[in-house]
């Protein structure tokens, strides 16, 4: 997801037109003089008139007022000090081209999007592992195809199905481990995932630092997805999605291989527990569509707050990722330090989300929030406490982003779940197409990106205090669940032993 950094990176250059030039005149010309000097001219993009340009050698970069030549006719050549080989070096993509190398990135992001939104309907459909397994075996081959691609569009054809395929495995696998864990045992899980995440952040810059060339590097990430094809062995099928489907006898096998496996054995009761869900789950023989995210007045709320929050906290996620990446650290050193930020903000979940999911919410992009804010008030010359500010604010926006994840698998209900994640990944998407273009109110203000990184996570704390609490709460499993309030109440009498027991059973693990 993140490799594009280092694949896609433009290292110092200058137009090879510019250096007999310079050399003829005995200049000391280097990568660093190339993109800034102060007659204006930049080397790593057009040749200089020889004759008027370089007159007086002496002071020719910083004084001399000779035209330019139109555009660069002999090519590039790029320092290899940091980058061996990327996709801006092999194909040219830097000046007039540059902007394909944009082009490259949104089709990426676009990739995301679409995978968010097919995969997350073909796994209410098909079922989560079937989706997480083809996601894989895509995955893999089109990585590794790749690394081989002859040209700059077979290249962005290729990562966009990467980056549906990524969607797609990481929506899944969440949802899947999410549905298979026990309610006291949930946000665990779900913190461990977004372990699993910071921890291919950290690496990915000690695999790039090791290996600079792109093809290498993409070779390097993507072949060892086709060891996951043992994964057809051992990847379980979601119970509840089972139950949900009306598969409730290949549902109750499940449970009871995973009771033995657990060395625990199903209630007396689970019989009243099966005849109650089969019941339950008569709505679910209706085709159950995104539309559904909507139909209904709860679920609407519910759902348009969950896509809200979903959406503004990877737009501040990125957006601040893209600001502070400009402090002009060396890039496996900036990598390193962004995953390592992950962690703390991932482990502090630990501490709060078992108390409340709502208060944790609110309280992590609320400070994330805020401290983007408080930026705006910070003199200049104040960076270092503007960095500081900046890091509070992408810890706190990185805790909600880990926390939003559960949060939202707990609110949607089974039938539609897969759908309102993948919906709720597709909004998240939006935000990262967007999160660069608000840079771009840099030309009327320096402070309105860091206003509008504060602003909008603030209101998403307001809109955090109208959903239901669900920690340690059964999951709903129709949208009647919803409506009626299911996870923020118990059921009475019989039901509520059934579905809610804190025991031994094997129930506990799709109740």
């Amino acid at each position: 997801m993140l490799v594009s950094v280092f694949t896609g990176a433009v290292p110092p250059h200058f137009c090879r037109s510019a250096w007999p030039v310079a050399a003829n005149q005995g200049l000391p010309l280097n990568f660093s003089q190339t993109t800034s000097h102060g007659s204006g001219y930049n080397l790593s993009c057009t040749a200089l008139d020889a004759p008027s340009a370089f007159a007086n050698h002496s002071n020719a970069l910083a004084q001399s007022s000779g035209p330019m030549q139109g555009g660069c006719q002999g090519g590039w050549e790029f320092s290899k000090e940091t980058f061996h080989s990327t996709i801006a070096t092999e194909w040219g993509l830097v000046c007039d081209s540059a902007k394909l190398n944009s082009f490259g990135s949104s089709i990426y992001m676009s990739g995301l999007l679409v995978g968010a939104v097919l995969f997350g309907a073909l796994a209410d459909k098909y079922g989560r592992r079937c989706i997480i397994l083809v996601g894989l075996a895509i995955q893999a081959i089109f990585g590794v195809g790749t690394a081989f691609a002859p040209n700059f569009y077979v290249y962005i054809f290729l990562r966009f199905i990467v980056g549906t395929t990524v969607s797609a495995v990481i929506m899944n696998a969440f949802v899947l481990g999410t549905e298979w864990t026990g309610r006291k045992q949930r946000m665990l899980a779900g913190v461990i995932t977004d372990y699993s995440f910071g921890f291919g952040y950290i690496l990915l810059a000690g695999v790039a630092f090791l290996i600079r060339d792109w093809r290498k590097l993409q070779l390097a990430i993507s072949a060892p997805g086709f060891l996951f094809v043992f994964y057809i062995c051992v990847l379980p099928k979601s119970a509840r999605w089972l139950m949900a489907n009306g598969r409730n006898e290949e549902a109750m096998d499940l449970i009871r291989k995973a009771g033995t496996v657990n060395g625990k054995q199903l209630p007396p009761d689970v019989k009243m527990f099966q005849e109650y869900k089969e019941f339950e789950m008569d709505a679910a023989k209706k085709k159950h569509t995104v539309v559904d995210l909507v139909r209904t007045p709860r679920m609407r709320k519910l759902s348009l707050i969950l896509f809200y929050l979903w959406f503004v906290n990877v737009l501040v996620y990125y957006g601040l990722s893209l600001n502070i990446s400009d402090f002009g650290m060396n890039i496996y050193l900036t990598q390193f330090i962004f995953g390592l930020v992950e962690m703390p903000a991932r482990t502090i979940t630990l501490f709060t989300l078992n108390r409340s999911r709502k208060i944790s919410q609110f309280s992590f992009i609320a400070v994330g929030g805020l401290a983007c804010l408080l930026t705006i008030f910070i003199p200049d010359e104040l960076s270092v406490l503007r960095t500081v500010l900046a890091m509070i604010g992408k810890f706190g926006i990185t805790a909600s982003l880990s926390i939003v994840y559960i949060y939202s698998a707990e609110v949607f209900p089974t039938v539609i779940r897969q759908s309102g994640i993948g919906m709720s990944s597709m909004c998240a998407r939006v935000g990262g197409v967007i999160a660069p273009i608000i840079y771009l109110l840099r030309e009327y203000s320096k402070e309105a990106p860091m206003m509008m990184f504060g602003l909008c996570p603030l209101l998403g704390a307001a809109l955090t205090l109208l959903l239901p609490e669900t920690a340690n709460r059964p999951l709903p499993d129709t949208i009647r669940d919803v409506e009626e309030g299911y996870n923020s109440r118990e059921h009475d009498g019989a039901t509520q032993q059934a579905l809610c027991r804190e025991g031994p059973g094997a129930v506990e693990l799709i109740s």
